[in-house]
This record gives C-alpha cells, sequence and structure tokens, in this order.
C-alpha cells in the first residue's frame, strides 16, 4: 500500500514519460493501468450545465485553455444548461468513466440532492470529486438609477410593500439563490424570487430593470460595476472584495457574520481510474499555482483553489451539509 502511494505521488509529479524510464517498472504497471499510462491521448470534453456568459464560463473557457496546453489535447468546452445544473450534469453521470468527460460546475452540485425530489442520478454516488478550482464571493447588484443604493434601502422597501420588490438570480436551488434567501430570512422581508437560466439572464434581468435587483456571483457582474452599467449593493465575503472595494459587505450592512461564497470544482463519473483523476488533479493544481492564472481568476472576483483529491471530498460534505441545514431552515419544498 505504501509502494502504491508512493507511485502515485511521482505519477503526479512526473508524469507518465518519466516514469516510464524508472528502474521499477512493474511497480508502475501494477499501481498504474495501462488506460492510465496513456491518458490522454486524445480530445476531452468539458461540460459546463450552465448558460454561457457567466461567472462560471469564464473560468471555465479560462481552465478548459490551461488544461489543454499541460495535458496536449484539446478540451472541448461545451454548455449544456437546463434544469438548474441538473441535465449537464445528468449528461457527464452517464458518459463512459474513462477522463474524457469532465463536469465543470458550482455549489449548485451540493445543494440540488436538498431541493430536487427525483434526480437522474446521485450526487455522491455518480461522480468522482477531481479538484476544487476557485471559490468567489456572491453580490446583490442593481441599476444605477434604481432608487435602491444600499442594503437598507431594499430592505425599508420590501417591508413597506411585502412581496411587491422582485430578485433575478441564475436559477432555482443555485447558491446564489440559496443567498439571497438566506438574506431574506435574517432580514425578515418578503421578496419575490425570479429564477433565470443562468448568470448572464440575471445580470441582464438587473440591467434591464426587470427586476429590483439580483444575486450573481461577483465575477458574472464585476465588468458591469466597472463599467458604470450596474452598481453593486453588498458582497457576501467576510471581507471587500479588492478589486471592487467601494461595496460593503452584507455583514457591514447590518448583519454581522453573513458569509457565503460560490465553488467551482471538477467532477468525471464515478468509475474513473482512480490514477486518472490523480493525474488531473495535479495537472490542475500546477495550473491554480500558475501566478498569470491566478491573477485572472482574480480580475474576475474569485481565489484560486487547489489542494488534493481527498481535501476537496472533506469540503463537498461540509458543503452539502451546510446547504442541507439553510433548505431546511428557509422551508424551501422539494420540486
Amino acid at each position: 500500500m505504501k509502494k502504491d502511494a508512493i507511485t502515485r505521488r511521482q505519477w503526479c509529479k512526473l508524469g507518465a514519460a518519466t516514469l516510464t524510464s524508472l528502474s521499477a517498472p512493474g511497480l508502475f504497471v501494477l499501481s498504474t493501468p495501462a488506460s492510465a499510462q496513456a491518458y490522454p491521448n486524445r480530445p476531452i470534453k468539458m461540460i459546463s450545465p450552465w448558460t454561457p456568459g457567466g461567472g462560471t464560463d469564464l473560468v471555465g473557457r479560462n481552465l478548459a485553455t490551461a488544461m489543454s496546453q499541460i495535458l496536449g489535447q484539446s478540451i472541448i468546452y461545451e454548455n449544456k444548461p437546463g434544469g438548474g445544473t441538473v441535465i449537464g450534469s445528468d449528461y457527464v453521470a452517464k458518459a463512459a468513466p474513462d477522463g474524457y468527460t469532465l463536469l465543470l460546475t458550482t455549489s449548485a452540485h451540493s445543494i440540488n440532492s436538498s431541493l430536487i425530489k427525483n434526480l437522474p442520478y446521485n450526487t455522491e454516488k455518480s461522480f468522482a470529486d477531481v479538484a476544487l478550482i476557485c471559490k468567489g464571493p456572491n453580490i446583490l447588484v442593481t441599476r444605477p438609477d434604481s432608487p435602491y443604493k444600499t442594503v437598507k434601502d431594499i430592505i425599508a422597501a420590501a417591508k413597506a410593500n411585502p412581496g411587491k420588490l422582485t430578485y433575478g438570480s441564475s436559477g432555482n436551488g443555485s447558491a446564489v439563490h440559496l443567498t439571497a434567501e438566506l438574506f431574506k430570512l435574517m432580514a425578515k422581508v418578503d421578496i419575490t424570487h425570479v429564477p433565470y437560466k443562468g448568470a448572464g439572464p440575471a445580470v441582464n434581468a438587473a440591467l434591464t430593470g426587470e427586476v429590483q435587483f439580483s444575486s450573481v456571483a461577483a465575477p458574472a457582474a464585476s465588468q458591469f460595476i466597472k463599467t458604470g452599467k450596474l452598481v453593486g449593493l453588498a458582497v457576501t465575503s467576510a471581507k471587500r472584495l479588492p478589486s471592487l472595494p467601494e461595496i460593503p459587505t452584507v455583514a457591514e450592512s447590518g448583519f454581522p457574520g453573513f458569509e457565503d461564497y460560490t465553488w467551482v470544482g471538477v467532477f468525471v463519473p464515478k468509475a474513473t481510474n482512480e490514477a486518472i483523476v490523480e493525474k488531473m488533479n495535479a495537472d490542475i493544481q500546477k495550473i491554480l499555482d500558475d501566478p498569470s492564472f491566478k491573477e485572472r481568476l482574480a480580475n474576475i472576483g474569485f481565489d484560486a483553489g487547489g489542494g488534493s483529491v481527498l481535501q476537496f471530498n472533506q469540503y463537498l460534505k461540509k458543503e452539502s451539509l451546510k446547504w442541507s441545514k439553510v433548505v431546511n431552515e428557509i422551508g424551501i419544498p422539494k420540486q
């Protein structure tokens, strides 16, 4: 067992080409099957269950480009939105477990089992966790000409007109949806939720005034805020964003201790060879350690993730438990 672990670390660090030349080929063959030795030898498909144009989409396309360079194979990036990420996720769950179909998704992955009665897959049993790519806060945004300039303005208007104010999100069950619902619970206000099919449409709803404000991942709105097309009311991080320092936190706006983030991660079908998963994790870690990639993530409001497969698995368990408690507390019925 000890030898197997050492070989796997060597595989991640040195790559298949280096290991082939080591003096213990028998050990290498035993710990990394032929399918893993040759991986990857053809293009890889990366599925995003979100619409184009949002923060997750920006992360996914940047990651796909970086992975194609480090793996030496094309990464075909494809959006398969719908069903609150269920359609794209199910596509990957039922794909061949050979490392050639990846799922790039968000916190919704840990939330859906608490919100949807009949998922066509089992979140824990259908996927193998690969890597945490990044985390970023959510943000409440509105139009510059909106009468609501602060979170307190929203609360006051909502209390004066229960149920009449509306807010948009990237979809039912998304992290940004539940973040806003938690905010409503703490503020004791009634604001109507309008779900959209992704961050792009939710941002557009705020831009056009279709809703009074939208709750979206910060990366999806940061450029609109910087160009003055949107105004940020509050961010959900513990501290203000260095890239948007003028926007207060929700905690600063009257809700001490409020803190929440949207994460982005990579998954593969459950039965995928462990050596392939470990190699993919190690290669992604190299990308996340690259200062230029970190800077690209920071520019759109995300902090680079990283860590081992086990660490990602432990993080996901905590996230699932957290959101399950939030859903129960808010009282959202399963659909």
